[in-house]
């Protein structure tokens, strides 16, 4: 060691060609290093979770839960098997063992779950995907004291303006509840029309539909049959026709039932600033750098403000991250409450 100092007090070229060359390569690597919000961490699970609507989590365990530790629990690859029974879901997940690879367990387990043909007759087809660990950069939040669906369809459409930017691929909603449509039908015009509820929910299914009905070969070519009956909406279910009197007549769905277009009553609903809110989450994925995300957010956020009313204001919410990145402390709001 001490040679090779005395080697380089001697030659102070071949000393600052050595210390260009650490430079440069410092410089190098550090444009191409991955930058993350916290360390990412390889989960190395997959998750197995089945709807059971109506089931407490009694008959979530015996029906679901049981019989799919039952089909995985020999199959090579997995290390532990945690489940969580609730009311109308059941959730199991494997933990993969170091070293194996995760893909192929999955559709190992994919394929025990679909030989199962024991699941109760009201539960829904398996969702079954690996656990990943996803990183939030920043939350765009609108917020306002209007309607919540006036809420839910501006935080929808700057999710999809976000998406299709170049430097952002992955954004969500949240603080949002999903939307549905109840059909409410009073006992008193059952028995009008000598109706159930039954012969209700078979027509709606059977009307509500987009069947394709084959093709026709003609001179000028193959036409292709379809009929586009799917609704959308209340106003559209309430038209439908339930029942046809013998006069002629016509009964719709509007003159017998109450046709709610809304949302699914849940104890989900996000606060902000001391006001309804929607939010947009946007999340880094492979290479792509927190600190572009977070700026593209930011300006794209200085847009909006100008072209809203008054009435809705937009926001950058969890700030922490976006001041850590962007280096631009006060120009974000404070974080809100989401539940």
């Amino acid at each position: 060691m001490k040679d090779s100092i005395k080697w380089m007090a001697h030659n102070h070229v071949a000393a600052n060609l050595l210390m260009m060359m650490f430079v440069i390569g410092g410089l190098i690597l550090g444009f191409s290093i991955k930058q993350e919000v916290f360390p990412e961490i390889n989960l190395d699970m997959v998750q197995i979770s089945v709807a059971y609507p109506g089931a407490g989590p009694d008959e979530v365990e015996e029906g679901i839960i049981l019989q799919i530790e039952e089909n995985i629990s020999g199959l090579d690859g997995i290390k532990e098997i945690t489940s969580v029974a609730a009311e109308g879901v059941g959730t199991v997940t494997a933990v993969i063992r170091e070293g194996e690879d995760v893909d192929l367990v999955l559709q190992d387990i994919k394929s025990e779950v679909d030989r199962i043909i024991t699941f109760p007759g009201d539960s829904e087809k398996p969702v079954i995907s690996k656990v990943l660990n996803r990183q939030e950069v920043a939350s765009l939040v609108v917020y306002g004291n209007v309607p919540e669906r006036t809420l839910r369809e501006q935080a929808e459409a700057m999710r999809d303006e976000l998406l299709a930017m170049d430097e952002i691929t992955q954004a969500e909603l949240g603080g949002v509840r999903p939307y549905e449509i109840s059909i409410e039908v009073n006992e008193q015009n059952l028995r009008r029309y000598n109706l159930t509820l039954d012969q209700i929910a078979q027509r709606i299914r059977q009307a509500s539909l987009d069947l394709p009905g084959g093709s026709v070969k003609a001179a000028g070519g193959e036409i292709l049959l379809r009929t586009k009956e799917r609704r959308y909406s209340g106003d559209e279910y309430g038209d439908l026709i339930i029942l046809v009197n013998p006069d002629g007549s016509e009964v719709k769905l509007r003159d017998i039932a109450f046709v709610r277009d809304g949302f699914e009553e849940t104890d989900e609903y996000a606060m902000f600033n001391g006001m309804p809110a929607a939010m947009v989450s946007v999340f880094r994925i492979g290479d792509e750098k927190p600190t572009v995300i977070s700026d593209v957010v930011y300006e794209y956020m200085l847009q909006k403000r100008e072209m809203l009313p008054e009435s809705i204001q937009v926001d950058v919410g969890n700030a922490w991250h976006s001041n850590f990145f962007s280096g631009r402390p006060g120009d974000y709001a404070q974080p809100g409450c989401f539940h």
